[in-house]
């Protein structure tokens, strides 16, 4: 374990900047932002919190909200300056200008899919009464408000395909209103349903109501900061008032646990999944819904395995498990008699199960191998019956259906190839297009290849290499990297417009699959978090020396990217290694690992990061924590930080606080500044718009500090 640099943040500075070989220029106007002397000790140790005032809500505190209006001056003012800013922004504008789908969701007769037609800010939601028929409009988001920032979040239609429950997600909030309309008419119902997040949406198998998770209503001024605890499971009667629905299921002795409520698919049971973090480790509580009388029982007790649910026939539940398994394999468990031991299915593998459904009289298996999908068949007894046939490397998502169901949809899509949408037969095995989408690029233009190098401690780390066919590496390329590394998330190839726009300038992207992610199971997500985080941070900056090392890139060419907890990443390895890197993109990063805790969402991530107010935590915590490491006297890349005003998953106090920290570090000469975008969130439900002009502010700034000519 590393120990933690204690550096107090230096008084306020601004220094000259210049790119590569140009003339040093005018010093940016930084804001000068106001320090405090917030200054604690925790276990024996000094820490400086200056910029803690910053954490205050912009909506609330004036002071913050014109801190924000001053950097967001200093920072379009430097972004207008970019030669390449027009050039990606108008070739983003063509590369997002394609259809897209969202996997078809079957109820009754209808099918249900969202469709963008390129640069709506907002898909629309579309019903076709089989297969064959006209597709019809049901909820069109984009005339909700003028900027195009509401949006619609999660659907779902009964059980008939009668009526249809959707989420309406405004400015990009976490904060869902659920709503329902009738499908024949296309015209909403009058029930109404607030202070619901983190929840499904499970209809009764009548489709008189439906079930949903909500917290009470915060306090006043406190929606987008306060914790969120104590979640509960409701059922709503369709036409009532929400004041009137009926607690399902609470926890009020226990109030870290959320609670997500499902219906299996015959309504034969409500399973309720209850967890306590990010970690996939669940307890399984489960009510019989043909008995008026019947209460809910626990079917898995203890916070200690992943228990996923992946369909049911009948009183017979199949789950996806870790529990002995850390590749994970299936098990059915009899709900009628909670006493009995799970019965065996699918074995585990070499690869890791990363999903799961029941479908027709099939069980179809997707699996990670070496971060490429594959997706096998089996026997509900268990016994292997072949592979879906796939249109090559690539990630897949969707085979949603039933027990019974002739058919099933999903997505495929890769580095070079947006998401197309498939049928799959499941009797006959049949693949076929249900809708391609046409683009203003040739796939076969480019070079996908997966490479693996050795990190600090040897460990074997897939990384992915794209770029266009014939591109001249005698030198190294200006090049993109990215990875996330936490929370079990996997990253298999995806298509990213963006990604194209940068290749096309003659770069490269390159994505590590580091070590915290799912890819190669429990053990790989072990080994980066808690008092193993630094593998993390190791492995990225491994991945960034062997592209240098093979000539993909070259010093002063490499540009890295993170989001969220990839943001965290970016900020650690920037403060780690300052040297390697010639610009950082951070957006919506953690950047406060002391504080994480305090703010909404922030309670769920302990099962990653540890528990600040835990000494052994603390220390490892503190010897990370992008904020409270930046290192004055060295010289740093170029850094953009990027989060939002509504981001109420990872507040924007943490982006805020870093920002006002870099700028006023003595850290050399580039520029550091933060870009706020306003009627956002942490990223779902963002428009099309924002978009767009967000990775043409990114990819311009990236471009000019890696010495990219564009055209």
């Amino acid at each position: 374990m590393r120990t933690a640099l204690i550096l107090p943040l230096l008084s306020f500075a601004v220094a000259a900047f210049a790119a590569p070989n140009e003339k040093p220029v005018m010093p940016l106007p930084y804001p000068d932002t106001k320090r405090a002397d917030v200054v604690e000790t925790h276990f024996g140790i000094t820490v400086h919190d200056p910029y803690r005032w910053l954490e205050n809500d912009v909506r609330t505190d004036p002071a913050v909200r014109d801190w924000v209006t001053a950097e967001n001056k200093v920072t379009d003012a430097y972004l207008a300056t970019l030669p390449g800013r027009a050039a990606f922004k108008a070739r983003l504008e063509q590369l997002w200008n394609y259809e897209r789908f969202s996997v078809p969701e079957k109820e009754g007769a209808n099918y249900f899919y969202t469709r963008n037609s390129g640069l709506q800010n907002q898909a629309v939601l579309f019903v076709r009464s089989g297969l064959d028929s006209a597709p019809r409009q049901l909820i069109d988001p984009n005339t909700w408000s003028k900027d195009g920032a509401t949006a619609l979040a999660e659907w779902v239609a009964s059980h008939d395909g009668s009526r249809l429950a959707y989420a309406v997600q405004d400015g990009g909030t976490d904060w869902r209103t659920v709503r329902v309309l009738d499908v024949a008419t296309a015209q909403p119902l009058a029930d109404e349903l607030k202070w619901v997040k983190f929840s499904n949406i499970a209809w009764a198998h009548d489709g008189t109501g439906l079930y949903y998770s909500r917290f009470a209503e915060p306090a006043s001024g406190q929606a987008f900061q306060a914790l969120n605890e104590n979640q509960e499971v409701y059922f709503h009667r369709i036409g009532t008032q929400q004041s009137a629905d009926r607690l399902v299921y609470h926890t009020p002795d226990r109030p870290k646990l959320g609670h997500f409520a499902e219906v299996t698919d015959d309504g034969a049971w409500l399973v309720i999944t209850s967890s306590a973090g990010t970690d996939d480790r669940y307890e399984i509580t489960v009510q019989d819904l043909r008995r008026s009388d019947a209460k809910p029982i626990t079917l898995i007790k203890g916070l200690d395995y992943n228990w996923h649910l992946a369909g049911s026939i009948g009183d017979t539940l199949y789950f996806i498990t870790n529990k002995d398994a850390p590749l994970q394999k299936i098990v059915a468990i009899d709900a009628a008699h909670p006493a009995a031991a799970p019965r065996p299915i699918v074995p585990e593998a070499k690869s890791t199960i990363d999903g799961a459904a029941l479908v027709g009289d099939r069980l179809l298996v997707s699996y990670l191998v070496d971060a490429k999908s594959e997706v096998r068949r089996f026997t509900l007894e268990g016994k292997a019956d072949g592979v879906v046939p796939l249109p090559g490397i690539g990630s897949v998502g969707g085979f949603g259906g039933k027990a019974g169901d002739p058919e099933t949809f999903f997505a495929f899509s890769s580095f070079n190839v947006p998401g197309t949408i498939y049928r799959y037969d499941v009797a006959s095995g049949a693949v076929t297009s249900f809708a391609a989408p046409k683009v203003a690029f040739s796939p076969d233009d480019y070079v996908v290849e997966q490479h693996f190098y050795a990190s600090k401690d040897s460990t074997r780390v897939p990384i992915f290499v794209v770029h266009k066919k014939g591109l001249n590496l005698k030198g190294g390329a200006p090049t993109l990297l990215y990875a996330y590394g936490g929370f079990n998330v996997s990253l298999p190839p995806s298509f990213n417009p963006a990604n194209l726009a940068w290749m096309e300038q003659g770069g490269v992207f390159a994505l590590a699959n580091i070590r915290g992610g799912g890819e190669y199971g429990k053990a790989w997500h072990d080994g980066g978090r808690l008092a193993n985080k630094q593998n993390v941070f190791d492995d990225f900056i491994a991945a960034g020396e062997y592209l240098i090392a093979q000539g993909i890139s070259a010093k002063g060419k490499l540009a890295i990217r993170g989001g969220s907890n990839g943001g965290l990443l970016i900020g650690a390895v920037v403060n780690q290694r300052p040297d390697l890197f010639a610009a950082a993109l951070p957006q919506v990063g953690v950047m406060d690992m002391l504080r994480f805790d305090r703010f909404t969402a922030g309670r769920y991530w302990v099962d990653d990061y540890g528990y600040p107010d835990r000494e052994a935590d603390f220390r490892t915590l503190y010897a990370y924590s992008p904020y409270h490491n930046i290192r004055a006297g060295q010289d740093y890349p170029a850094i953009l930080v990027s989060t939002a005003d509504t981001d109420d998953r990872v507040v924007p106090g943490h982006s805020f606080k870093y920002a006002a920290a870099l700028q006023a570090a003595e850290i050399g000469a580039k520029p550091h500044l933060i870009r706020i975008e306003t009627r956002a969130g942490h990223g779902s439900g963002k428009p099309t718009d924002k978009i767009i002009e967000e990775f043409a502010d990114m990819w311009a700034f990236a471009a000019k500090w890696t010495g990219m000519k564009t055209e």
